[in-house]
Protein backbone atom coordinates (compact mmCIF):
# COMPACT_ATOMS: atom_id res chain seq x y z
CA UNK A 1 0.00 0.00 0.00
CA UNK A 2 0.95 3.13 -1.10
CA UNK A 3 2.10 6.38 1.53
CA UNK A 4 -1.27 7.90 0.81
CA UNK A 5 -3.03 4.92 0.98
CA UNK A 6 -1.90 3.73 4.27
CA UNK A 7 -2.98 7.54 5.44
CA UNK A 8 -6.58 6.96 4.04
CA UNK A 9 -6.69 4.02 5.18
CA UNK A 10 -5.79 5.01 8.71
CA UNK A 11 -8.57 8.24 8.29
CA UNK A 12 -11.49 5.49 7.68
CA UNK A 13 -10.55 2.92 10.52
CA UNK A 14 -10.29 6.05 13.01
CA UNK A 15 -13.64 7.37 11.04
CA UNK A 16 -15.21 3.99 11.73
CA UNK A 17 -13.87 3.44 15.25
CA UNK A 18 -15.72 6.40 16.86
CA UNK A 19 -18.59 5.57 15.25
CA UNK A 20 -19.09 2.57 16.94
CA UNK A 21 -18.19 3.79 20.25
CA UNK A 22 -20.05 6.92 19.81
CA UNK A 23 -23.10 4.89 18.50
CA UNK A 24 -23.14 3.48 22.21
CA UNK A 25 -22.38 7.12 23.65
CA UNK A 26 -24.22 9.62 21.77
CA UNK A 27 -27.55 7.00 22.13
CA UNK A 28 -26.58 6.48 25.97
CA UNK A 29 -26.93 10.60 26.16
CA UNK A 30 -29.98 11.18 24.22
CA UNK A 31 -31.90 8.56 26.17
CA UNK A 32 -30.24 9.18 29.04
CA UNK A 33 -32.04 11.67 31.29
CA UNK A 34 -35.53 9.64 29.88
CA UNK A 35 -34.38 6.52 31.21
CA UNK A 36 -33.22 8.13 34.42
CA UNK A 37 -36.61 9.97 35.01
CA UNK A 38 -38.13 6.52 34.78
CA UNK A 39 -35.79 5.23 37.64
CA UNK A 40 -36.14 7.64 40.28
CA UNK A 41 -39.01 6.52 42.20
CA UNK A 42 -36.15 3.94 42.56
CA UNK A 43 -33.44 3.89 45.01
CA UNK A 44 -31.05 5.82 42.19
CA UNK A 45 -31.03 9.33 42.47
CA UNK A 46 -28.86 10.88 39.71
CA UNK A 47 -29.63 13.38 36.65
CA UNK A 48 -28.62 13.19 33.41
CA UNK A 49 -27.90 16.56 32.75
CA UNK A 50 -25.84 16.49 36.09
CA UNK A 51 -23.88 13.51 35.06
CA UNK A 52 -23.03 15.35 30.87
CA UNK A 53 -22.11 18.30 33.54
CA UNK A 54 -19.96 16.40 35.37
CA UNK A 55 -18.37 14.99 32.21
CA UNK A 56 -17.72 18.05 30.46
CA UNK A 57 -16.53 19.66 33.20
CA UNK A 58 -13.91 17.05 33.96
CA UNK A 59 -13.17 16.74 30.14
CA UNK A 60 -12.19 20.36 30.64
CA UNK A 61 -9.66 20.23 32.65
CA UNK A 62 -8.22 17.04 31.51
CA UNK A 63 -7.42 18.62 28.70
CA UNK A 64 -4.41 20.68 30.07
CA UNK A 65 -2.78 17.45 30.79
CA UNK A 66 -4.13 15.27 27.94
CA UNK A 67 -1.13 16.55 25.53
CA UNK A 68 1.37 14.75 28.34
CA UNK A 69 -0.55 11.91 28.41
CA UNK A 70 -0.72 11.18 24.88
CA UNK A 71 3.03 11.84 24.74
CA UNK A 72 3.98 9.38 27.47
CA UNK A 73 1.88 6.66 25.88
CA UNK A 74 1.32 7.50 22.20
CA UNK A 75 -2.10 8.36 20.40
CA UNK A 76 -3.34 4.46 19.35
CA UNK A 77 -2.80 2.93 23.01
CA UNK A 78 -4.62 6.38 24.47
CA UNK A 79 -8.05 5.53 22.03
CA UNK A 80 -7.73 2.10 23.12
CA UNK A 81 -7.45 2.82 26.69
CA UNK A 82 -10.08 5.78 26.67
CA UNK A 83 -12.37 3.26 24.93
CA UNK A 84 -12.51 1.28 27.64
CA UNK A 85 -13.71 3.69 29.97
CA UNK A 86 -16.38 4.58 27.33
CA UNK A 87 -18.15 1.23 27.83
CA UNK A 88 -17.52 0.66 31.30
CA UNK A 89 -19.90 4.38 31.78
CA UNK A 90 -22.52 2.92 29.48
CA UNK A 91 -22.32 -0.33 31.24
CA UNK A 92 -23.38 1.10 34.42
CA UNK A 93 -26.80 1.81 33.56
CA UNK A 94 -26.80 -1.57 33.00
CA UNK A 95 -27.77 -2.21 36.66
CA UNK A 96 -27.70 1.82 37.99
CA UNK A 97 -25.80 2.92 40.98
CA UNK A 98 -25.91 6.71 42.10
CA UNK A 99 -22.25 6.29 43.16
CA UNK A 100 -21.23 4.32 39.89
CA UNK A 101 -22.77 6.48 37.80
CA UNK A 102 -21.22 9.82 38.75
CA UNK A 103 -17.82 8.04 39.52
CA UNK A 104 -18.33 6.70 35.83
CA UNK A 105 -18.98 10.52 34.72
CA UNK A 106 -15.65 11.98 36.16
CA UNK A 107 -13.57 8.82 34.88
CA UNK A 108 -15.31 9.15 31.34
CA UNK A 109 -14.60 13.26 31.28
CA UNK A 110 -10.87 12.35 31.58
CA UNK A 111 -11.08 9.85 29.05
CA UNK A 112 -12.91 11.72 26.68
CA UNK A 113 -9.89 14.44 27.16
CA UNK A 114 -7.32 11.96 26.19
CA UNK A 115 -9.36 10.64 23.08
CA UNK A 116 -9.98 13.46 21.34
CA UNK A 117 -6.42 15.12 21.77
CA UNK A 118 -5.51 11.60 20.22
CA UNK A 119 -7.51 11.66 17.25
CA UNK A 120 -6.97 15.03 16.38
CA UNK A 121 -3.03 14.07 16.27
CA UNK A 122 -4.03 10.69 14.00
CA UNK A 123 -5.80 12.87 11.77
CA UNK A 124 -3.20 15.90 11.59
CA UNK A 125 -0.37 12.97 11.31
CA UNK A 126 -2.58 11.45 7.86
CA UNK A 127 -2.85 14.76 6.01
CA UNK A 128 -1.45 17.15 4.71
CA UNK A 129 -2.91 21.29 3.76
CA UNK A 130 -3.99 19.50 0.71
CA UNK A 131 -6.16 16.79 2.21
CA UNK A 132 -6.76 17.92 5.78
CA UNK A 133 -10.47 19.19 4.41
CA UNK A 134 -11.28 15.86 3.06
CA UNK A 135 -10.15 13.98 5.45
CA UNK A 136 -11.92 16.27 8.20
CA UNK A 137 -15.12 15.52 6.09
CA UNK A 138 -14.45 11.47 5.67
CA UNK A 139 -14.08 11.22 9.79
CA UNK A 140 -17.01 13.93 10.45
CA UNK A 141 -19.61 11.87 8.11
CA UNK A 142 -18.10 8.21 9.40
CA UNK A 143 -18.16 9.76 13.09
CA UNK A 144 -22.30 10.53 12.61
CA UNK A 145 -22.68 7.46 11.44
CA UNK A 146 -23.16 7.09 15.10
CA UNK A 147 -26.19 8.68 15.12
CA UNK A 148 -28.08 6.87 12.96
CA UNK A 149 -27.40 3.08 14.06
CA UNK A 150 -27.85 3.46 17.62
CA UNK A 151 -30.97 5.55 17.63
CA UNK A 152 -32.93 3.83 14.82
CA UNK A 153 -32.45 0.92 17.48
CA UNK A 154 -33.70 2.58 19.95
CA UNK A 155 -36.68 4.41 17.87
CA UNK A 156 -38.11 0.45 16.60
CA UNK A 157 -37.35 -0.94 20.20
CA UNK A 158 -39.05 2.02 22.12
CA UNK A 159 -41.89 2.55 19.30
CA UNK A 160 -45.83 2.90 20.87
CA UNK A 161 -43.76 3.19 24.96
CA UNK A 162 -44.61 5.50 27.32
CA UNK A 163 -42.32 3.72 30.04
CA UNK A 164 -38.74 2.00 29.77
CA UNK A 165 -39.20 -1.19 31.45
CA UNK A 166 -36.22 -2.45 33.53
CA UNK A 167 -35.79 -5.00 30.67
CA UNK A 168 -35.82 -2.68 28.13
CA UNK A 169 -33.26 -0.77 29.60
CA UNK A 170 -30.55 -3.98 30.01
CA UNK A 171 -31.11 -4.94 26.83
CA UNK A 172 -30.61 -1.65 25.59
CA UNK A 173 -27.41 -1.23 27.28
CA UNK A 174 -26.00 -4.28 27.18
CA UNK A 175 -25.59 -3.89 22.94
CA UNK A 176 -24.30 -0.40 23.52
CA UNK A 177 -21.77 -1.27 25.60
CA UNK A 178 -20.48 -4.21 23.04
CA UNK A 179 -20.62 -1.73 20.18
CA UNK A 180 -18.87 0.36 22.06
CA UNK A 181 -15.91 -2.63 22.95
CA UNK A 182 -16.21 -3.20 19.12
CA UNK A 183 -14.73 0.42 18.33
CA UNK A 184 -11.92 0.20 20.99
CA UNK A 185 -11.03 -2.54 19.22
CA UNK A 186 -10.49 -1.61 15.67
CA UNK A 187 -7.95 1.16 17.04
CA UNK A 188 -5.42 -1.69 17.06
CA UNK A 189 -5.80 -1.67 13.08
CA UNK A 190 -4.32 1.61 12.78
CA UNK A 191 -1.10 1.92 10.90
CA UNK A 192 2.10 3.62 12.61
CA UNK A 193 3.19 6.32 10.08
CA UNK A 194 6.92 6.46 9.02
CA UNK A 195 9.01 9.05 10.29
CA UNK A 196 9.86 11.18 6.96
CA UNK A 197 11.20 14.14 8.77
CA UNK A 198 14.31 15.25 6.91
CA UNK A 199 17.89 16.29 9.16
CA UNK A 200 17.32 19.51 10.04
CA UNK A 201 13.57 20.55 10.13
CA UNK A 202 12.09 21.68 13.15
CA UNK A 203 8.93 19.19 13.78
CA UNK A 204 7.23 19.65 17.03
CA UNK A 205 4.54 17.54 16.31
CA UNK A 206 7.47 14.80 15.92
CA UNK A 207 9.00 16.52 18.92
CA UNK A 208 6.09 16.08 21.02
CA UNK A 209 4.43 12.81 19.81
CA UNK A 210 7.57 11.01 18.61
CA UNK A 211 8.41 7.03 19.47
CA UNK A 212 10.85 6.81 21.83
CA UNK A 213 12.00 4.11 24.70
CA UNK A 214 13.66 6.73 26.91
CA UNK A 215 11.65 7.28 29.93
CA UNK A 216 13.17 10.09 30.09
CA UNK A 217 12.57 11.60 26.59
CA UNK A 218 8.84 10.46 27.15
CA UNK A 219 8.97 12.96 29.89
CA UNK A 220 10.79 15.83 28.24
CA UNK A 221 8.35 15.02 25.75
CA UNK A 222 5.17 15.42 27.93
CA UNK A 223 6.57 18.49 29.41
CA UNK A 224 7.16 20.46 26.12
CA UNK A 225 3.41 19.38 25.14
CA UNK A 226 2.15 21.10 28.54
CA UNK A 227 3.91 24.07 27.92
CA UNK A 228 3.39 24.44 23.90
CA UNK A 229 -0.30 24.18 25.24
CA UNK A 230 -0.09 26.81 27.35
CA UNK A 231 1.90 28.62 24.96
CA UNK A 232 -1.64 28.48 22.41
CA UNK A 233 -3.63 29.38 24.32
CA UNK A 234 -3.03 33.08 24.32
CA UNK A 235 -2.40 33.05 20.79
CA UNK A 236 -4.79 35.33 18.73
CA UNK A 237 -6.16 33.03 16.26
CA UNK A 238 -6.87 30.19 18.94
CA UNK A 239 -7.99 32.78 21.56
CA UNK A 240 -10.59 34.30 18.15
CA UNK A 241 -11.24 30.39 17.34
CA UNK A 242 -12.20 29.96 21.04
CA UNK A 243 -15.74 31.77 20.48
CA UNK A 244 -16.84 29.61 17.77
CA UNK A 245 -15.37 26.51 19.47
CA UNK A 246 -17.84 27.85 22.36
CA UNK A 247 -20.91 27.99 20.32
CA UNK A 248 -20.15 24.15 19.28
CA UNK A 249 -20.29 22.92 22.78
CA UNK A 250 -23.19 24.72 23.79
CA UNK A 251 -25.39 23.35 20.39
CA UNK A 252 -23.74 20.11 21.24
CA UNK A 253 -25.19 20.19 24.41
CA UNK A 254 -28.40 21.22 23.15
CA UNK A 255 -28.93 18.36 20.27
CA UNK A 256 -27.52 15.69 21.79
CA UNK A 257 -29.41 15.97 25.30
CA UNK A 258 -31.79 18.60 25.89
CA UNK A 259 -33.39 18.14 22.47
CA UNK A 260 -34.24 14.71 22.57
CA UNK A 261 -35.18 15.08 26.53
CA UNK A 262 -37.58 18.16 25.13
CA UNK A 263 -39.16 15.66 22.83
CA UNK A 264 -39.80 13.13 25.06
CA UNK A 265 -41.69 15.33 27.21
CA UNK A 266 -44.34 16.47 24.84
CA UNK A 267 -46.99 14.87 26.01
CA UNK A 268 -49.22 16.08 22.80
CA UNK A 269 -46.93 13.51 20.67
CA UNK A 270 -48.71 10.80 22.30
CA UNK A 271 -47.49 7.26 22.38
CA UNK A 272 -44.33 8.10 19.71
CA UNK A 273 -42.66 10.26 22.57
CA UNK A 274 -40.33 8.48 23.36
CA UNK A 275 -39.75 6.20 19.86
CA UNK A 276 -39.48 9.85 18.88
CA UNK A 277 -36.19 10.35 20.97
CA UNK A 278 -34.50 8.06 18.20
CA UNK A 279 -35.80 9.04 15.48
CA UNK A 280 -34.65 12.69 16.25
CA UNK A 281 -31.16 11.56 16.51
CA UNK A 282 -31.41 10.03 13.29
CA UNK A 283 -32.15 12.98 11.62
CA UNK A 284 -29.87 14.58 13.25
CA UNK A 285 -27.07 12.10 12.35
CA UNK A 286 -28.17 12.06 8.72
CA UNK A 287 -27.69 15.87 9.02
CA UNK A 288 -24.43 15.75 10.09
CA UNK A 289 -23.46 13.09 7.21
CA UNK A 290 -24.47 15.07 4.80
CA UNK A 291 -22.50 17.94 6.04
CA UNK A 292 -19.42 15.87 6.28
CA UNK A 293 -20.18 15.05 2.69
CA UNK A 294 -20.44 17.91 0.86
CA UNK A 295 -18.17 19.78 2.82
CA UNK A 296 -15.48 17.24 3.70
CA UNK A 297 -15.34 15.04 0.57
CA UNK A 298 -16.19 17.90 -2.12
CA UNK A 299 -14.34 20.17 -0.51
CA UNK A 300 -11.52 20.50 -3.41
CA UNK A 301 -14.13 21.87 -5.71
CA UNK A 302 -14.31 25.28 -3.82
CA UNK A 303 -12.43 28.13 -3.98
CA UNK A 304 -13.81 30.02 -1.54
CA UNK A 305 -12.72 28.25 1.48
CA UNK A 306 -14.33 27.62 4.61
CA UNK A 307 -16.44 30.97 5.48
CA UNK A 308 -19.26 30.27 2.87
CA UNK A 309 -19.64 26.74 4.83
CA UNK A 310 -19.47 28.46 8.27
CA UNK A 311 -21.92 31.51 7.44
CA UNK A 312 -24.17 28.26 6.09
CA UNK A 313 -24.12 26.95 9.22
CA UNK A 314 -25.69 29.64 11.47
CA UNK A 315 -27.79 30.16 9.15
CA UNK A 316 -29.64 27.06 9.63
CA UNK A 317 -29.04 26.87 13.07
CA UNK A 318 -30.76 30.14 13.31
CA UNK A 319 -33.55 28.75 11.04
CA UNK A 320 -33.94 25.62 13.12
CA UNK A 321 -33.93 27.87 16.99
CA UNK A 322 -36.71 30.13 15.59
CA UNK A 323 -38.57 27.27 14.68
CA UNK A 324 -37.86 24.91 17.87
CA UNK A 325 -39.01 28.34 19.82
CA UNK A 326 -42.18 28.26 17.78
CA UNK A 327 -43.09 24.28 18.35
CA UNK A 328 -42.01 23.40 21.62
CA UNK A 329 -43.04 24.06 25.02
CA UNK A 330 -41.17 26.11 27.09
CA UNK A 331 -40.68 24.15 30.24
CA UNK A 332 -40.23 20.80 27.90
CA UNK A 333 -36.19 20.91 29.19
CA UNK A 334 -37.33 20.68 33.19
CA UNK A 335 -40.44 19.00 32.75
CA UNK A 336 -41.42 16.23 35.24
CA UNK A 337 -41.91 12.57 34.16
CA UNK A 338 -45.08 12.84 33.54
CA UNK A 339 -44.17 15.40 30.62
CA UNK A 340 -46.24 18.64 29.81
CA UNK A 341 -49.18 19.89 28.06
CA UNK A 342 -48.02 23.20 27.58
CA UNK A 343 -48.42 24.46 24.24
CA UNK A 344 -46.15 27.17 22.60
CA UNK A 345 -47.16 29.38 19.51
CA UNK A 346 -48.31 26.69 17.55
CA UNK A 347 -49.54 22.70 18.29
CA UNK A 348 -46.17 20.60 18.75
CA UNK A 349 -45.38 19.02 15.37
CA UNK A 350 -43.53 15.93 15.04
CA UNK A 351 -42.98 16.83 10.99
CA UNK A 352 -41.70 20.12 12.52
CA UNK A 353 -39.62 18.60 15.14
CA UNK A 354 -37.48 16.19 12.73
CA UNK A 355 -36.86 19.13 10.57
CA UNK A 356 -35.34 20.84 13.29
CA UNK A 357 -33.56 17.84 13.91
CA UNK A 358 -31.93 17.59 10.64
CA UNK A 359 -30.65 21.17 10.67
CA UNK A 360 -29.43 21.02 13.94
CA UNK A 361 -27.17 18.32 12.53
CA UNK A 362 -26.77 19.93 9.04
CA UNK A 363 -25.17 23.47 11.12
CA UNK A 364 -23.59 21.52 13.44
CA UNK A 365 -21.06 19.54 10.73
CA UNK A 366 -20.86 22.84 8.93
CA UNK A 367 -18.71 24.41 12.13
CA UNK A 368 -17.45 21.25 13.26
CA UNK A 369 -15.62 19.99 9.94
CA UNK A 370 -14.98 23.85 9.37
CA UNK A 371 -12.81 24.01 13.06
CA UNK A 372 -11.14 20.62 12.20
CA UNK A 373 -9.96 21.83 8.86
CA UNK A 374 -8.47 25.13 10.18
CA UNK A 375 -6.55 23.81 13.58
CA UNK A 376 -5.09 21.00 11.26
CA UNK A 377 -3.98 23.89 9.08
CA UNK A 378 -2.76 26.29 11.19
CA UNK A 379 -1.04 23.74 14.03
CA UNK A 380 0.15 20.71 11.31
CA UNK A 381 2.88 20.84 13.63
CA UNK A 382 1.71 21.24 17.47
CA UNK A 383 -1.39 19.12 16.68
CA UNK A 384 -1.91 17.19 20.05
CA UNK A 385 -1.79 20.77 21.64
CA UNK A 386 -3.84 22.73 19.63
CA UNK A 387 -7.16 20.28 19.54
CA UNK A 388 -6.74 19.36 23.34
CA UNK A 389 -7.23 23.71 23.33
CA UNK A 390 -10.24 23.00 20.90
CA UNK A 391 -11.98 20.23 23.22
CA UNK A 392 -11.01 22.38 26.16
CA UNK A 393 -13.41 24.97 25.29
CA UNK A 394 -16.19 23.03 23.74
CA UNK A 395 -16.17 20.78 26.47
CA UNK A 396 -16.07 23.14 29.55
CA UNK A 397 -19.22 25.43 27.45
CA UNK A 398 -20.52 21.75 27.14
CA UNK A 399 -20.61 21.57 30.77
CA UNK A 400 -21.75 25.07 31.50
CA UNK A 401 -24.79 24.44 29.42
CA UNK A 402 -25.47 21.06 30.77
CA UNK A 403 -25.67 22.96 34.17
CA UNK A 404 -27.91 25.12 33.16
CA UNK A 405 -30.39 23.26 31.59
CA UNK A 406 -31.40 21.83 34.76
CA UNK A 407 -33.15 25.20 35.51
CA UNK A 408 -33.19 27.17 32.23
CA UNK A 409 -36.57 27.54 29.90
CA UNK A 410 -36.00 26.68 26.34
CA UNK A 411 -36.71 30.36 25.12
CA UNK A 412 -33.30 31.39 27.40
CA UNK A 413 -31.47 28.35 26.25
CA UNK A 414 -32.06 29.01 22.74
CA UNK A 415 -31.25 33.12 23.33
CA UNK A 416 -27.66 32.19 24.66
CA UNK A 417 -27.21 29.79 21.40
CA UNK A 418 -28.16 32.87 18.79
CA UNK A 419 -25.89 35.40 20.53
CA UNK A 420 -22.35 33.31 20.58
CA UNK A 421 -22.91 31.73 17.66
CA UNK A 422 -23.33 35.26 16.02
CA UNK A 423 -20.09 36.45 17.37
CA UNK A 424 -18.38 32.74 16.55
CA UNK A 425 -19.42 33.16 13.14
CA UNK A 426 -17.42 36.64 13.20
CA UNK A 427 -14.42 35.52 14.89
CA UNK A 428 -13.91 32.54 12.54
CA UNK A 429 -14.30 34.79 9.66
CA UNK A 430 -11.41 36.79 11.03
CA UNK A 431 -8.91 33.95 11.74
CA UNK A 432 -9.94 32.43 7.62
CA UNK A 433 -9.09 35.99 6.31
CA UNK A 434 -5.85 35.65 8.20
CA UNK A 435 -5.09 31.74 7.03
CA UNK A 436 -5.81 33.15 3.58
CA UNK A 437 -3.46 36.00 3.69
CA UNK A 438 -0.89 33.01 4.79
CA UNK A 439 -1.68 30.87 2.11
CA UNK A 440 -1.46 34.07 -0.98
CA UNK A 441 1.91 34.72 0.75
CA UNK A 442 3.49 31.64 0.21
CA UNK A 443 2.08 31.37 -3.14
CA UNK A 444 -0.57 28.80 -2.98
CA UNK A 445 -4.36 28.49 -4.07
CA UNK A 446 -7.05 29.09 -1.93
CA UNK A 447 -8.90 26.22 -2.27
CA UNK A 448 -8.31 24.66 0.67
CA UNK A 449 -11.77 23.71 3.37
Amino acid sequence: MSPEGKKLFNIIILGVSFMFIFTAFQSCGNIAQTVITNLNNTDFHGSGYTSMSIIYGVLSASNLISPSLVAIVGPQFSMVISGVFYSLYIAVFIQPATWAFYTASVLIGIAAAVLWTAQGNCLTENSDENTIGRNSGIFWALLQFSLIFGNLYIYLAWQGKTHISESDRRTVFIALTVISLVGTVLFFLIRKQEDTKAPGDDDSTNEILGESSSARNKMMRAVAAFKKSITLTFTKEMLLLSVTTAYTGLVLTFFSGVYGTCIGAVNRFGSEEKSLIGLSGIFIGVGEILGGGIFGLLSKKSRSGRNPVVMLGILVHFIAFYLIFFNMPNDAPIAPMEGTDQVAYMIPSKEVAMLCSFLLGLGDSCFNTQLLSILGFLYSEDSAPAFAIFKFVQSICAAVAYFYSNYFLLQWQLLIMVLVGFFGTITFFTVEWGAAAALAARGSDYSSI
